[in-house]
């Protein structure tokens, strides 16, 4: 008996290693195979994702990158997300072994003037489902691929955070920078004003020239508190992203990030590049929980067969109760089979099949906006790589023709109308300046979150 019940067991075990899980194919990237049309045989196996400190090379956002890492509370609801998932996924697992239980009970049994005790000791499971068509496996695989799916999605939080806080730092360096050419501007146009003030007491230019210079000290005051509430806000949003104020040792800015940050992206990226971006891979992880789930389905068509085990001791006295010949057991097995279920397993299935679909639809939207991204950043970057050169001869023509119009204005040679716009010409060249050459550093970091940590 023990041994065709022991042949049985191991029929039942192999049988269980099966599953109706459908094939998973994964579906064709529905986006071209490069960013550029220019491609310099760069490929996917080649170009590998350095870490962010790699990425990132000046101290100041090491720094903060840091602290935010270990204190920023969405990272961190991110991170308790994972393991509440691996929590869920080991309970799924734990379905696959018998559940043992021991227990032991006393009963006292009176018949007529008779009285009866018994003693009972015992180690058995509880009903046991042989997963002979792999539905619990299936369930097991769906709770993996959601623990896999949630650990992307940290990942993908980590990489937006890290870029995130590297990009509110270069907010808050441009309008720091800004802040102080508007306060150089104020003091020069403070000190025009003051002549025009004297010269027009003395009687040597007019009440136009006067509130010209009035007003143009006023419009360069306007954006100074305009920049100083740029830095304000970037602050308080740097601050938000560190979950905590801005440390006292903290580093100096560089004067120049333009080559501290990032080298400058070879043409022909492949856009496989994007199967490694955490979102990506954690639409793909869904798409295949999905798919498991209609393994599961399928196996609940199908016969359920459970098994309940008891093996201890019984016995009228306490003493006697692990004596010989009070061993007692018991072996029942149970197979339920599907008659009439009210179509509910039919929708299941239909269900879990539509939901493969809208998963398959969602993997492949990810990698649309995904691949709009980085060709949207990619395209952003060489325009501002190209307004660069432009912007620093501007700035250079708009110097010189303010310090000409100063002069010939000094000389008496020129009307100060001319000074003044050279003057807003000046200031509006130096501000667009400033603002490119960190939209190009912004960009960059936004290639590095958008190819997914980086390349190389």
């Amino acid at each position: 008996m023990r041994h065709s019940r022991n042949i049985l067991l191991a029929v039942l075990t192999l049988a269980s290693g099966c599953t109706l899980i459908p094939r998973y194919q994964r579906p064709e990237a529905p986006v071209r195979t490069t960013f550029t049309v220019d491609p310099t045989g760069t490929n996917a196996a080649s170009a590998v994702l350095p870490t962010w400190e790699e990425f990132f090379t000046d101290p100041r956002h090491r720094q903060l990158i840091r602290i935010a890492i270990t204190n920023n509370r969405d990272l961190r609801s991110a991170t308790l997300r994972v393991e509440q998932s691996r929590s869920q996924y080991r309970i799924s697992r734990s379905r696959l072994f018998p559940r043992q239980e021991a227990g032991a009970a006393f009963e006292s049994l009176r018949s007529g003037g008779d009285t009866r005790e018994l003693w009972s000791a015992s180690l058995g499971s509880t009903a046991y489902e042989v997963d002979l068509f792999g539905r619990v496996r299936s369930l097991n695989r769906q709770a993996l691929e959601k623990f896999l799916a949630t650990d992307e999605a940290r990942k993908a939080a980590l990489i937006s955070l890290i870029a995130e806080v590297a990009a509110a730092d270069l907010d808050l360096r441009r309008a720091t920078r800004q802040v102080s050419l508007a306060n150089e501007t104020l003091g020069l146009v403070g000190e025009s004003r003051a002549l025009n003030q004297a010269a027009f007491e003395a009687g040597a230019s007019n009440e136009l020239d006067l509130r010209s210079a009035d007003a143009q000290v006023e419009s360069t005051r306007v954006s100074l508190i305009a920049a100083q509430l740029q830095a304000t806000e970037a602050r308080n949003r740097l601050e938000l992203l560190l979950g905590r104020p801005l440390p006292d040792d903290l580093q100096e800015a560089g004067s120049d990030l333009v080559d501290t940050l990032v080298p400058r992206v070879p043409a022909g990226l492949p856009s496989d590049l994007l199967g490694r971006r955490p979102d990506i891979l954690e639409a793909e992880h869904t798409l295949k929980a999905a798919n498991a789930n209609v393994g599961a389905a399928r196996a609940a068509f199908l016969p359920t067969l459970r098994l309940t085990t008891s093996a201890g001791t019984s016995s009228d006295e306490l003493s006697k109760l692990f004596g010989a010949g009070t061993g007692v057991w018991s072996f029942s097995p149970q197979v339920t089979v599907p008659i009439f279920t009210g179509g509910e397993n039919r929708a299941n299935l239909a269900a879990a099949r539509v939901g493969v679909r809208i998963e398959v639809a969602n993997y492949e939207g990810a990698i649309q906006r995904a691949f709009r991204e980085v060709a949207d950043t990619l395209a952003s970057i060489d325009a501002l790589e190209g307004q660069s050169a432009a912007f620093s001869a501007l700035v250079l023509a708009q110097q010189r023709r303010f310090d000409l119009a100063r002069a010939r204005f000094g000389q008496g040679e020129d009307i100060y109308l001319n000074v003044l716009l050279a003057q807003q010409d000046l200031f509006t060249a130096r501000v667009r300046s400033i603002d490119n050459t960190f939209s190009l550093l912004a960009g960059r970091i936004a290639l590095f979150k958008g190819l997914g940590g980086g390349w190389q």
